[in-house]
């Protein structure tokens, strides 16, 4: 990256030194004041500048990036926690914009088998510009159910279900915040450029013309796979350190997100029984604050094994890791991978009856926020390990499969999680390096004993870290599952 010459210019990171050269001071920034704070804080050798204090480390949000990225000069080490274009994923409509040209692209260089991997998210039609397409769609399968979602909104936010186009024209018409209690009202709208700047133009300026917020319109999975008869879906992690070439790492832990309320199709209004964003769940009337609506991966893993058999979950657990990998390279080419960037992707997969899972959405900025004191470790856990695999320090040798908790998945093709080299043949007979959901115990601890890997102090040595474990076995009888009381 240049240095620019006007006014504006910021660097950061400055006086330059040896790149790789281990660093004992770490000068970090974020404006996050929850579990990522802390974990910053307590890191030895990392200290906290504010305003406009030169950092080596800043872990900003969308805002910052858009607004400042192209004005500032960073050196060969500094890192910060979003891609330029993060929106090409994570912004619904793009995402499903980039699968759909990826498996066009398959059919065409592998042929339609390879194509159909990519057949992981439900059917999707961008509003209002595929209106028309979306309402053929809709008349060639009436009485399903639908589900509308701002492409650029999280936590749930003006999600709603329909069944009938009359839904559909009250939204264009932008009466639908009115009508439907699931939706709240819209704030004063600004549109998105495809270049992911704001229009900036007042109320004023747009009196003449209203536009229509974006939205998604997609099929809704009538049969979602139900435990306790209520829904939930799965929050997995994925942290990309780069694009070109494609470096992935899969966090072993996360946790499902069930509903309050159990799951009927009766009533598509009700946004506790369709809707399991916690953000959403905990203003329900009798949302427990200290239970939650949660379950952590390795104990979903177990139920799934008691109840289907062990080679019905890994099945399951090796379609997810397909969608993470087909994500990502679906935005490979079109993504700005900077080397100053990483990014902590925070995954939404939906299972249904038939134990398919579908991708629901990528989010760039997973909520660090603690729900419960469970919650709270998981995500400890997962900041610190994220920030040794970004080594600041420069501790790592780069030839690590695993820091932490975190698995290395892809390395500019699947990395094998067997000795030797990693198929490249795009076969698919490596055994890949991903343990998503699996036990992770300290050697001598029974599979039984232990549910997550040992609580490590911030800031550990990577050596000290890199603790051996055993992989538990998953016994598919005997465990004493009961269903969640929510």
């Amino acid at each position: 990256m240049s240095r620019p010459k006007n006014q504006n210019y910021k660097g950061h990171g400055l006086p330059k030194g040896k790149e790789r050269e281990q660093r004992a001071l770490i000068r970090f920034k974020t404006t996050l004041m929850n579990t990522l704070m802390d974990v910053l804080r307590h890191r030895p050798g990392w200290v906290e500048v504010k305003d406009e204090g030169e950092w080596d480390f800043y872990w900003c949000d969308v805002s910052w990036l858009r607004e400042n990225f192209d004005h500032t000069y960073m050196d060969e080490h500094v890192r910060i926690s979003h891609f330029r274009n993060h929106y090409e994923l994570t912004r619904k409509n793009y995402m499903v914009k980039n699968l759909k040209r990826f498996r066009k692209q398959l059919e065409r260089e592998a042929g339609k088998l390879e194509a159909a991997k990519c057949d992981f998210f439900p059917k999707t039609f961008e509003m209002p510009c595929e209106y028309h397409l979306f309402v053929e769609e809709f008349r060639k399968n009436p009485g399903i159910t639908w589900i509308m979602k701002p492409v650029a909104r999280s936590q749930g936010k003006g999600i709603f279900l329909f069944r009938k186009l009359k839904d559909i024209m009250d939204w264009r018409k932008g009466t639908v915040g009115k009508k439907l209690t699931s939706m709240e009202t819209l704030p004063p709208r600004s549109t998105i450029n495809p270049s992911g700047s704001h229009d900036t133009r007042t109320s004023d300026d747009q009196k003449d013309e209203t536009p229509v917020e974006s939205y998604v319109a997609q099929r809704y999975i009538e049969n979602p796979y139900l435990i306790g008869g209520r829904k939930f879906d799965l929050r997995v992690y994925v942290l990309v350190m780069s694009y070109i070439p494609l470096r992935a790492w899969l966090y072993r832990d996360g946790f499902a997100r069930f509903s309050n309320t159990r799951f009927t199709l009766s009533s598509i209004d009700d946004q506790y029984v369709h809707l399991t964003n916690v953000a959403v769940q905990k203003t329900s009337p009798d949302y427990h604050p200290k239970k939650g609506c949660k379950w952590m991966l390795q104990r979903f893993r177990q139920y799934l094994a008691s109840e289907h058999g062990p080679q019905a979950v890994e099945t399951l657990f090796r379609d997810m890791d397909n969608i993470f990998v087909k994500s990502l390279q679906s935005v490979q080419k079109v993504m700005i991978s900077d080397k100053h960037c990483f990014e902590l992707y925070g995954y939404d997969i939906l299972i249904d009856q038939d134990l398919k899972p579908w991708l629901l959405e990528v989010n760039a900025s997973p909520s660090l926020t603690a729900s419960s004191q469970e919650d709270y470790e998981l995500k400890t856990c997962l900041l610190e390990d994220t920030l040794h695999v970004v080594d600041m320090e420069a501790r790592l040798t780069g030839r690590e499969k695993r820091v932490g908790g975190f698995d290395l998945m892809w390395n500019d093709g699947p990395v094998s999680g067997e000795e030797g080299a990693p198929d490249l043949s795009g076969m698919g007979t490596c055994v890949t390096n991903t343990h998503l959901g699996m036990l992770a115990c300290r050697e001598g601890v029974g599979a039984r004993g232990a549910t997550r890997w040992e609580r490590r102090q911030p800031g550990t040595a990577v050596s000290e870290l890199d603790v051996r474990f055993t992989s538990c076995v998953m016994l598919s009888k005997g465990l004493n599952f009961s269903v969640p009381r929510l």
